[in-house]
């Protein structure tokens, strides 16, 4: 195809309410370097870590629920590393063609349809983390194309999941996978999971129970019948006690005050997992509990390569598919957002931007 000069997206240009996402038709279309492929952006997923960056949830001076997080504060560092480049293309999740390749590229080739996981590994002197976010410390899928590392993208051209299912999967089910394998998560557990019929949480039900695991899932009744279908074995209401000593494995994406309860819903020498804090990132816990116990406490961000990769094998084989609820043109990201933030609908939320012109 002839590449055109500019393209359209959606650009975070401060942390901020959504006004801070601008629509720009003009946007220079990036030019792969060595090692590097152009993606042209087929569907991209929402996520909670979309509105987390707009909002400058991660800076250390919140600590809030992410939804408390007032549009006018005044945040510096608010990205996964410390303060964004304005503008920003954010969007990590990501489904798309190769239309162009720099010079040295050889595994992957023009025509491909790829995808890749959200942190991407980078481990300089620079880079404490030891990885990068796509979305955040580089421009995302948030708009007709996305310049990648060839190194960093899955070939998912034969899977039998369309555009839109893969878009929703790589941090979702990515995050998700990589919290089991962190717990030992095998056949016969007792599995724990919170926020259940969010994209993490239903990813984390998906799997477990391919790994041959029993589900306790924590949910709202309205999206109960979601969760089941996903493969839940029993429902949690949200406000119920979760019980003591009960499972072997806990992953949760809620955090704030019922953090010390799912402790002691541990059995002795269980593991609790954590990869969000919706419900807010400060919490308290009676540490006799853990370490009487046996317990592990673990927190769950990247996910390494060859974790990843197995994931991508699962995707190929369509051995795993995810509920997209719903879906919105790219430029209505602002709707999209207000609906996730809201809880609106199981599962997850997935843009589609417009058509290139050639």
């Amino acid at each position: 195809m002839t590449l055109p000069s500019t393209m359209s997206g959606v650009q975070l240009v401060r942390h901020g309410g959504p006004d801070a996402l601008v629509w720009n038709d003009a946007i220079a279309v990036p030019q792969p370097g060595p090692g590097q492929v152009l993606v042209q952006v087929k569907a991209a997923g929402v996520n909670n870590v979309d509105i987390n960056t707009r909002v400058g949830w991660y800076a250390s001076e919140v600590t809030s629920a992410t939804s408390d997080v007032g549009p006018d504060e005044d945040i510096a560092e608010g990205g996964w590393d410390g303060a964004l480049a304005f503008p920003r293309i954010q969007g990590g999740d990501l489904c798309g063609i190769v239309v162009a390749a720099g010079a040295g590229v050889e595994r992957i080739r023009i025509g491909q349809r790829v995808t890749s996981a959200l942190n991407l590994p980078r481990s300089t002197a620079d880079n404490p983390l030891g990885f990068i976010a796509l979305g955040s410390e580089r421009d995302g899928a948030f708009a007709q194309f996305c310049l990648m590392e060839e190194g960093d993208l899955h070939d998912v051209s034969d899977s039998p999941l369309s555009d839109i299912e893969i878009a929703a999967m790589p941090c979702a089910f990515g995050t998700a996978w990589c919290m089991l394998q962190r717990a030992g998560v095998g056949l016969g557990d007792h599995v724990l999971i919170t926020g259940a019929s969010g994209g993490v949480g239903m990813a984390a039900v998906q799997l477990a129970k391919y790994l041959g695991a029993q589900v306790t899932a924590v949910t709202s009744r309205a999206k109960a019948q979601a969760v089941r279908a996903a493969g839940a074995d029993v429902l949690l209401d949200r406000d119920a006690p979760p019980g003591e000593g009960r499972f072997d494995a806990i992953t949760d994406v809620v955090g704030g005050p019922g953090f010390s309860q799912l402790i002691q819903a541990l059995k002795p020498g269980g593991c609790y997992v954590v990869s969000g804090a919706i419900a807010g990132p400060i919490a308290s816990v009676d540490l006799r509990d853990i370490y009487l116990a046996d317990r592990t406490i673990s927190g769950v961000t990247f996910q390494p390569p060859d974790m990843f990769a197995r994931l991508i094998a699962l995707i190929n084989r369509g051995a795993i598919r995810p509920l997209v609820s719903q879906t919105y043109p790219l430029a209505d990201i602002r709707t999209a957002q207000t609906d996730f933030a809201a809880k609106t609908y199981p599962g997850k939320l997935v843009l589609i931007p417009p058509e290139v012109s050639t």
